[in-house]
């Protein structure tokens, strides 16, 4: 089968990210004798540099991985809570009654740079001076532009000059909208980094990467941010000048922190995922549901793959809105949720034709929540929008195409360690610049309802549920495999039709990566303004006409979009023969596997 690029196969180490120069980077490390957790490491600052418009060094990260010394899944949570400031009678007061897409209300505890810091002191193994230079040597010497970061910025560009002109310093060199490929530098961003590096003195590696920490949820990053929050007064989504919410004090509270993955056996698999706090276990739902069905004997190319899955998919994420919160809030019965019993009565609801209704299941005890997820739908109608909307997804259905929205990455060591990680947050057409540091604050708050008894609804030191869902399994042989792509909502769904290519059709991980995607759009959207598109679905043109005229037949409500334009799948696996494997999606053409 022709793929657009090799499988790459190897047994020393492979990386595959999302930006061609984040997967040299990482390579770079393993090659220096570093192990994964440091290529990761040094991939996570790269991509905030190369890929600007879609992570920055104050956004979110969750991380899955498993160290060869225990050979134990483990989750690293880098999703900042919200301020103790963000309360509900708070934003009402402001007359919301959503936390706006865009602006200073909707920004979070930064939570990725404590997550790299605590990756890289407990498991890597090469100083911080080390797995930062690649990061600062782009930020200063400069890297080809994305056209997507280009696009990005000439989006908001009138906004940065009328709104949130600390930010054109940054993103306008010379008052102009970079051109894609260009040569771009951020020297605000390499000069915040450098003052890091200084701060951290001499000692051990451990003792400098703790002072690199202090450094910025304590020190001069914290100050910054909090004096910019109390004293900018800017223009967000919801079309009103708002201040910030969020102090130093909350960040001086935060730390990134480990917890065991929920998990589902699915035939010889065991798949790791987030908890509740993230959506990652509505892939563990929808293969509970799917778990029913051969699929060995029916191909991904037949209406009948996609329209099953589109069916179990719409239960999995009705559940996904009824359920899903920070568990240290509200109960959240991920256990029920993924019971044999359960799914089974949930198939049932796995007809031949399309549902447009939204249905989550009912457990008991649960009934006035399930309900009161219901009233918060809202219909799409096309006309919602405001500055720096949402995420900047591929935002498939709107008028604008904005690429990305997010990065990904997975990397294999030779000894054995694997980590897979999903950056995100912090982009510049979402949240004003702060000129002296060279970065925005993230938005992830918009996640949050503005009404209680949710498991979404806002309250202070809560983590937003995030679409950002890694994933890493284990084969009862002893084989591993991690991947994941950027795609907000569409994560999961991408990330299954992977799976269920490469587990029963037999597919290497190139060429299940190549193969046609689809998804829904059918529940509330993770994002501002939030609203749900019922019955609707998104497939690639390269799936055939037939696929599509039968999928419509059915009832789906089909969008047809450009063949390559959806998923930026990235994969990597380790077998029991020691060979590493590697793969990264064509789609943006800036996706690479490297390996050797």
């Amino acid at each position: 089968m022709f793929t657009t690029r090799p499988e790459i196969r190897g047994t020393f180490g492979v990386v595959a990210s999302t930006h061609w120069i984040a997967s040299g980077v990482g390579m770079a490390m393993l090659e220096r004798g570093g192990n994964a957790f440091d290529a990761a490491v040094a991939i996570g600052f790269t991509l905030q540099v190369v890929e600007p418009h879609l992570c920055g060094p104050a956004g979110e990260v969750p991380i899955v991985f498993k160290s060869a010394r225990d050979n134990a899944p483990t989750v690293l949570c880098g999703q900042g809570v919200t301020p103790a400031a963000a309360t509900i009678e708070r934003m009402r007061s402001m007359n919301l009654d959503m936390v706006p897409g865009s602006g200073l209300l909707a920004a979070t505890v930064p939570g990725s740079f404590d997550a790299w810091m605590t990756l890289l002191r407990d498991h890597g193994s090469m100083r911080l001076a080390d797995v930062l230079e690649p990061a600062i040597h782009y930020a200063e010497a400069g890297h080809p532009l994305l056209p997507g970061a280009s696009r990005a910025i000439g989006d908001v560009a009138e906004a940065f000059r009328k709104e949130w002109p600390m930010s054109a310093p940054v993103w306008l060199p010379n008052n102009e909208v970079p051109a894609p490929n260009q040569l771009f530098r951020n020297p605000a961003l390499a000069a915040t980094w450098r003052k890091i590096l200084s701060a951290t003195g001499e000692g051990s590696r451990e003792q400098q990467i703790e002072r690199a920490r202090a450094a910025w949820s304590s020190g001069f990053v914290a100050e910054a941010i909090d004096r910019f929050c109390r004293t900018q007064e800017l223009m967000d989504a919801s079309g009103q000048r708002h201040k910030g919410l969020l102090t130093g004090d909350d960040m001086a509270k935060w730390q990134a922190s480990y917890e065991a993955p929920q998990t589902f056996r699915y035939r010889d698999w065991m798949f790791c995922k987030t908890g509740p706090w993230g959506q990652g276990p509505v892939l563990l739902q929808a293969l509970s549901l799917l778990a029913g069905y051969d699929f060995s004997t029916l191909p991904a190319s037949e209406p009948e793959f996609v329209h099953i899955v589109l069916e179990a998919l719409k239960l999995a994420f009705a559940d996904r809105e009824a359920y899903y919160g920070d568990p240290n809030f509200m109960p959240v019965p991920v256990e029920a949720l993924l019971s044999e019993s359960y799914a089974a009565e949930r198939r049932k609801l796995i007809g031949d034709s399309a549902s447009h209704e939204l249905r989550p299941g009912v457990l008991p005890g649960f009934e006035a929540q399930v309900a009161k997820s219901l009233s918060m739908v809202r219909i799409a109608t096309g006309e919602s929008g405001g500055l720096g909307v949402g995420e900047p997804t591929m935002m498939h259905l709107k008028p604008t195409l904005k690429p990305g929205d997010t990065v990904h990455f997975d990397v294999i060591d030779r000894f054995g360690n694997l980590v897979s990680a999903t950056p995100s947050g912090g982009w510049p057409q979402s949240s004003p610049t702060i000129p002296e540091l060279g970065f925005a604050l993230n938005t992830r708050a918009q996640m949050f309802w503005l009404e209680p008894g949710l498991p979404g609804s806002l309250a202070p030191g809560k983590r937003p549920r995030t679409t950002l869902t890694p994933t890493l399994a284990t084969r009862d042989d002893g084989t591993s495999m991690i991947c994941g792509t950027p795609g907000g909502d569409q994560q999961d769904q991408w990330q299954l039709i992977f799976l269920l290519r490469h587990l029963h059709h037999g597919l290497d991980l190139q060429q299940a990566i190549d193969a046609p995607l689809f998804h829904s759009v059918h529940f509330p959207a993770s994002f501002y303004p939030r609203e749900a598109m019922l019955g609707a679905a998104v497939i690639e043109e390269s799936y055939g006409e037939k696929v599509i005229a039968e999928l419509r037949r059915r009832g789906h409500d089909v969008k047809v979009a450009p063949a390559w334009s959806a998923g930026r799948l990235t994969a990597a696996s380790r077998g029991t023969d020691g060979i590493l494997r590697a793969a990264a999606t064509p789609r943006l053409m800036q996706a690479y596997a490297v390996g050797r």
